[in-house]
This record gives structure tokens, C-alpha cells and sequence, in this order.
């Protein structure tokens, strides 16, 4: 049974829908005899996701809407509420999904400041922008926001993507606060983490999927699992990766600042056999 939310007839916004997660669910919502609106920026791109996505609807093609969009900008976000309330009525699902590849260190400022316009801020602004109406609506909703694993074990290499996505844990968390101490309102935020997933994100020009990845669809089934169990952090393995391994990384990781070693330890030459025994040891579960 999925979340209450998903009920057909209701209203679903993806952003960053013209592939790859995006468009994963955009197509299980659609499925599921939602109304959709598909956001990207504007190009065949996303007028073939329109397509294919309108194709499996069970309602036919008036279920679903492609609306051009820059979550860069906060008035692309606006137009884009505004277009969607237009098309069809209250938003119940709103997926802040759209994100970019960042930048080292000393990368570029442009590269910087693009990649938290699209990665944070969209989420911010995304989220700020729908979500007064969808609570005040009354109705069971949800703000879906896409995280990364590199938002918390924060791996050395690209910097700015990693700041971005920490940044969209701390504001999602702050958020789902925020709604559940909010009198009469039915809407709750969760984070999805998704693993190594084959997208046009990570495939770096391959057009094979590795085999440790996850596709798309496989991450958006193990969301829809984990919001009928009701999570807020949805973190999704793959086939490389399963959940105890995350969730020692993500314990070391924290565990830096407990333990006082040095910043990102994981990867540091005097940690590593430390590193690998605490890998290898069991964890106690907490009862």
C-alpha cells in the first residue's frame, strides 16, 4: 500500500524530472493515477520525459504537464507553483529532486555559486514556496527532498556538491520540524539518500550501467517502501553498498568530531587500519 499521499487524482511536482530519478518518478507517480508536473529546464529533454511519462498515464495525456523551469531561480519557482495550481488545483507531493555536479575546492566562483543556486538553494526556495499552501490545503502531502550520502560522509573531492548536500539534510530536518510542530497540518518532509545510481548525473559518458550501481527506477521503488514505512531518511543501498556498511561510515564520519581525530579520517593514511577493524566489527543495535 503506498503513502496516502500518492492517491489517484492527486498532484505531484518533480523537479529535475527530464531524467534520471526525476523521471523515475515522475512515471511512478503518473502510474499511480496522479496528476504530474514535470519540471526542468526547457528543452527536448523535457518535453520527452513530458511524452513518455504521459504515455503510461491512466488518465491520458491531460494528467501531465512539462513546465520549463530554473530552480536557480526563485521566480522560475514561483511561476512554477503558480502554473501547477493552475493546471490542476492543490499540490500534495512536491520532490525538490534537481541537482548538478559541483566543484573542488578551488574551482571557479561561477561553478560555486551555480552549484548551491541549483542544489540548496532550489531546495529552499522550492520548499518555501509550495509548502504554506500545501498545509493550508489540509490535505495529507509531501515534500520529497534529494539528499546524498556525500551531504554526510563528506568524501574528499567535489567540495561544493558536498556542501550543498549537507546543507539539504540540515535544512530538511529543520523543515520536517517545523511542519510537525505546525497546529492541523498534514504535511511531512523526508530525505532521500540515494546510493550509486546510474543517471546522467554519474554515468560520466558511460552508456553502461556498472554493475554497483542502482537504476533509477530501483531507487524510487526503495523510497516509495520506505515513505509508507513512514522514514523521514530514506537511505538507499545499492548493489555495491548495503545498509550496515553506510552505517558505519556515517558513525566514523560523526564520530570525528566525538573522538577529536582529524577532519575526514576515513581517508586519512594514519586511520586506515583503524578504519578497516571498526568496518569490520559488529554493531550493537539499539533496542
Amino acid at each position: 500500500m503506498n503513502h496516502p499521499a500518492f492517491a489517484s487524482n492527486h498532484v505531484a511536482v518533480v523537479t529535475g524530472a527530464a531524467s534520471g530519478i526525476g523521471l523515475a518518478a515522475a512515471k511512478r507517480f503518473v502510474g499511480l493515477g496522479m496528476n504530474v508536473v514535470l519540471a526542468d529546464l526547457p528543452g527536448e529533454r523535457l518535453d520527452k520525459a513530458a511524452r513518455e511519462t504521459a504515455a503510461i498515464s491512466p488518465h491520458g495525456p491531460d494528467s501531465v504537464a512539462a513546465v520549463p523551469t530554473d530552480v536557480s531561480s526563485i521566480d522560475s519557482l514561483t511561476a512554477l507553483e503558480k502554473a501547477a495550481v493552475e493546471r490542476f488545483g492543490r499540490v500534495h507531493v512536491l520532490m525538490n529532486n534537481a541537482g548538478i555536479p559541483g566543484s573542488s575546492m578551488f574551482g571557479s566562483q561561477d561553478a560555486w555559486e551555480k552549484v548551491f543556486a541549483v542544489n540548496l538553494w532550489g531546495v529552499i526556495n522550492g520548499s518555501r514556496i509550495f509548502a504554506p499552501a500545501m498545509i493550508a490545503h489540509g490535505q495529507t502531502g509531501l515534500i520529497i527532498n534529494t539528499g546524498s550520502k556525500q551531504g554526510i560522509t563528506t568524501p574528499p573531492g567535489d567540495s561544493a556538491y558536498n556542501v550543498t548536500k549537507a546543507g539539504v539534510k540540515a535544512f530538511t530536518e529543520a523543515l520536517q520540524h517545523e511542519l510537525r510542530n505546525t497546529p492541523d497540518c498534514a504535511i511531512s518532509a523526508h530525505l532521500l539518500i540515494p546510493g550509486f545510481v546510474y543517471t546522467g548525473l554519474t554515468a560520466n559518458g558511460s552508456t553502461e550501467k556498472p554493475e554497483a550501481a542502482w537504476t533509477s527506477q530501483e531507487t524510487v521503488d526503495f523510497m516509495m517502501q520506505s515513505l509508507e514505512g513512514g522514514d523521514f531518511y530514506i537511505l538507499c543501498p545499492d548493489n555495491d553498498v548495503a545498509r550496515p556498511t553506510d552505517e558505519k561510515r556515517i558513525l566514523w564520519a560523526a564520530g570525528d568530531i566525538v573522538e577529536n581525530r582529524p577532519p575526514l579520517s576515513r581517508w586519512h593514511p594514519d586511520y586506515a587500519d583503524t578504519f578497516k577493524a571498526f568496518l569490520a566489527k559488529e554493531r550493537p543495535r539499539i533496542s
